[in-house]
Parts: structure tokens; sequence; C-alpha cells
């Protein structure tokens, strides 16, 4: 196979779009958490370390997840054979090991948070996934954790507290609906995921009961007088209409599309809220 052909089935095992929502997130995060953030010549290194971070979890989730990706997702390299399996192991230690290094550079508690984020992505990807809720806690976990990170890099997390609430309940949810378009595949190979062990029904009440946490939470911080009325303009206005859009849609359809073009509303709710933040903040 050419080396172009085995380049870009590198570059997509590591999923470069969810990569780019990462290193945002982390320069997002800084932002809000200092005005002075460009001075602080670290936070693209942090940036870069904690994009490399995922890039890996990406990948080791993959091999883990070859059987199932093969009635799931099909199309992704490993399924596809674009790139082998011993090949991907060692693009994921290479990127350990360059974002382990940056974040040394950095200082040690970014090394702290990096290691410990590779170890929990080895044992989502090996065991915490394959156990219903927990997979998915560690996920939205993980995800609200990057915006811990990102205020760390700049010497205060206390400010990304509400930014890692938001993307860890906004990820919960978009995890278990993704679970829920996973479910063919999870029910082959034997992983039980909370569709495939209560069933779509209940997985679109617990749906329900998170979108309703994460409305009332987005109310808080201007109630609190944390942020500004542009953040509650912008909330009200965009994200949480969205958001009750998805748990109507949901009640209406559980197709694969519609399950799909969900986990895209998610997403964007998600940059809809991290630009009110940033605006209020």
């Amino acid at each position: 196979m050419k080396f172009k052909e085995k380049l870009i089935a590198a570059v997509k095992i590591t999923r470069p779009l969810n990569l780019l929502m990462i290193f945002i997130s982390v320069v997002m995060a800084a932002i809000i958490c200092s005005p002075q953030i460009f001075s602080d010549f670290n936070i693209f290194p942090a940036a870069l370390a904690a994009t490399l971070t995922a890039a890996a979890g990406n990948v080791v989730n993959d091999i883990f997840d070859l059987e199932i990706d093969k009635v799931n997702r099909p199309l992704r390299p490993l399924p596809l054979e674009k790139i082998t399996v011993k090949q991907a192991y060692f693009l994921y230690f290479c990127l350990l090991l360059i974002s382990v290094l940056i974040a040394l550079l950095l200082s040690l508690l970014a090394l702290y948070i990096v290691l410990f984020s590779h170890l929990l992505l080895l044992l989502y990807s090996k065991y915490f996934k394959r156990i219903p809720f927990i997979g998915n806690l560690t996920v939205a976990f993980l995800t609200g954790l990057v915006f811990i990170y990102g205020g760390v890099v700049v010497e205060s997390p206390a400010a990304a507290i509400i930014p890692a609430i938001f993307a860890f309940l906004i990820n919960l949810i978009r995890e278990i609906v993704k679970d829920m378009q996973d479910i063919e595949g999870d029910k082959k190979a034997g992983a039980i995921s909370i569709p495939v062990k209560f069933g779509i029904s209940k997985s679109k009440m617990l749906v329900s009961l998170f979108t309703f946490i994460l409305i009332t939470f987005s109310l808080y911080p201007f109630i609190a007088k944390l942020y500004k009325i542009e953040f509650f303009i912008i909330v009200m206005v965009s994200v949480n209409p969205i958001l009750i859009y998805i748990v109507k849609n949901l009640y209406a359809s559980d197709s694969e599309g519609s399950l799909r073009r969900i986990s895209n509303l998610l997403k964007l709710s998600m940059i809809l809220g991290l630009l009110a933040i940033y605006l209020g903040a």
C-alpha cells in the first residue's frame, strides 16, 4: 500500500475533527480563565499535548473496538485494513510519548493530568466502555477535564469549573445517544451498553433527564451573577432550544440517521455553549 494511503489512514484513525475540538476547548478554557492568555506561551503546547493525548485514546479505542467496528463502523481504517493493528499500536505509543514529553515541559500538574488521562483512556477502551454507564461517565469526565486542564495551564482552574460541568453533561448525553446508534453492533460483540442492557425506551428517558439537568444548570451562572447577560441570551436563544428540539426528535424517531443528526446537534450545542461562556464570562 502506498505511503500516502497509510498516512491518510493514520490521520483518519485519530479522528482529526474531534481533535480540533479538543485543541480549541483547551484554548477556550484558558481564555475564559485568564484574560492574559496570549501572554502565556504555554497554552498552545498545552493544547497540543491534550490533542495528542486524545488522538492516542482514539487510536487505542479503535484497536480494542476492531470487531465491533466491523459492524458499526466498517469504513474506519482498521476494519478496511488501511492500517494494521501493529501499525496502530506504533502510532499510539508515539502519540503517548510525545504528549507526555510536552506536558513534562509545562508543569508537574499538567504532566499528572496528561498521564492520568492516558491511563483512563486505556482503561476505558479495554474495560470501562463495556460496563453500562461507567464508560459514558468516563468519556464525559475526560471531556470536562479538558477544561480544568486549560485552567490549570494558566493557573486558574476554579474559573473552568462551569464550562467543565457544561461539557461533562452535554457529552454524557451524546455518549448515550451514540450507544443507541451502536446497539446492533454492541449486541453482536457482546458489549453491554445502556441501550443493550435497559433498552432504547429507558435510554431515551435517561437522555431526557440529563437534558433537563443541563438546561436547569445553564440558568445558574447568570442567576448567580457569575456570567453576564450575553451568556443568558445566547443560551436561551440557541443552546436550550436545540436541546429541547433534540429531546422532541429523539421520541419522534430512533432511526440511525435521526440519532446521527441528534449527535451532530449536540456538538453544535457545545460550540454555542462555549461561545456563550466566552462572551458572558
